[in-house]
């Protein structure tokens, strides 16, 4: 759907010849927004088109939803603005988002991830993040759900984050226990790795989860190097921003004993964030937080979204600023040509903060 003219509210309407929901569908997800840029937004929700049940001596093992996509697409916005919508036939299917502003503009995202088990915790996290911050958009690290493949466990994760979704825009990374499956793609914009623009701050988006891409060695490490050259080409062209923001599942560095070394590709790339200077990467994977930085990159580790929590007994000190194994999120808040880092306890109690330069 394209608009001729921004409105400031968004009918989800006459969207019969693309499958439009009625009002008996059952909403598994949603709604949320994708893909924001300042002239397009992509506002998405699940729809849940009844369970399979399997049984065995009489006795029902598991149900499982048909689960469905649908999306309907803006364009002609405009820059920096706010836009509230709505799903036709469901009352309570509303939310609101923000497009990304000019350069310069002040704005805020929230980084968290590995939301995958313990959905009481996870619960308490959005709800935290609810209280402390007010963000223009959310980046996700990546392991949403212990197994992306399985379609039960999709409609818990939409509605624990409900409420938050249909506040800002969603970025989200491919973790490892997305296992690469198709359902990632359908909800989240059907891309593995991506970059856009945010004010005066560039983002670039990687799938780092290679045991997954591809069944054989030689295909892993073709993939890798297409997403590498593709990388250093996004960098390259992004130097004019103000600052630089790598997201991906896995980190380059961790503190985490039974996971030294787990990560060679990602570490190999450290040099090249240091050649583009890369303010900060963000990354999952370890259920903590930890800080480093390296010749001028800060690494955040933010794996504090629920996952059952990691020890970090081998940290290294001569990089490392901060390592705390405790839930929490991670706040950017951008102001021109200044910016500060905040990771937040589920308590509100700050657990590092310090300026991006």
């Amino acid at each position: 759907m394209s608009m001729k003219k921004a409105l400031p509210y968004l009918i989800l309407a006459g969207l019969a010849a693309a499958g439009c929901l009625l009002a008996e569908d059952k909403l598994a997800g949603g709604p949320y927004v994708i893909n924001v840029t300042q002239r397009s937004a992509t506002v998405a929700w699940v729809v849940d088109g009844g369970a399979a049940v399997l049984s065995a001596g009489g006795k029902m093992v598991k149900s499982s939803p048909a689960l469905r996509i649908e999306k309907s697409q803006f364009t002609g916005l405009q820059p920096g603005t706010s836009y509230n919508y709505e799903i036709p036939g469901h009352s309570d299917a509303t939310g609101t988002f923000r497009t990304a502003p000019a350069a310069g503009a002040a704005f805020q995202f929230v980084a968290y991830g590995d939301t995958r088990t313990r959905d009481d915790v996870h619960r308490k996290v959005v709800e935290a993040i609810l209280k402390y911050a007010a963000p223009d958009f959310i980046v996700q690290t990546g392991d949403m759900v212990a197994d992306g493949s399985d379609s039960s466990l999709w409609p818990t994760f939409f509605d624990i984050e409900r409420q938050l979704l249909r506040k800002a825009a969603y970025f989200p990374a491919l973790g490892n226990h997305e296992r690469n499956d198709s359902f990632f793609y359908q909800f989240f914009g059907g891309k593995a790795y991506y970059s856009f623009n945010w004010g005066n701050a560039h983002f670039t988006v990687l799938d780092s989860d290679l045991p997954n891409v591809a069944p054989t060695e030689a295909a892993r490490e073709a993939f890798w190097a297409e997403e590498t050259r593709w990388l250093e080409d996004d960098l390259q062209k992004a130097q004019t921003a103000e600052y630089r923001f790598i997201v991906a599942h896995h980190p380059p560095m961790t503190a985490v004993a039974k996971r030294q070394n787990d990560n060679p590709h990602m570490k190999a790339l450290t040099p090249l964030l240091e050649k583009y200077k890369v303010t900060a990467g963000i990354f999952g994977h370890d259920h903590n937080y930890q800080h480093y930085v390296k010749n001028g990159v800060h690494y955040i580790v933010t794996g504090g979204g629920g996952a059952p929590l990691y020890d970090v007994a081998k940290a290294n000190p001569k990089f490392l600023l901060k390592a705390i194994s405790t839930e929490h999120f991670v706040t950017v808040s951008v102001g021109g040509k200044s910016a500060k880092l905040q990771a937040i306890a589920v308590d509100g109690s700050t657990l590092d903060e310090f300026a991006l330069k």
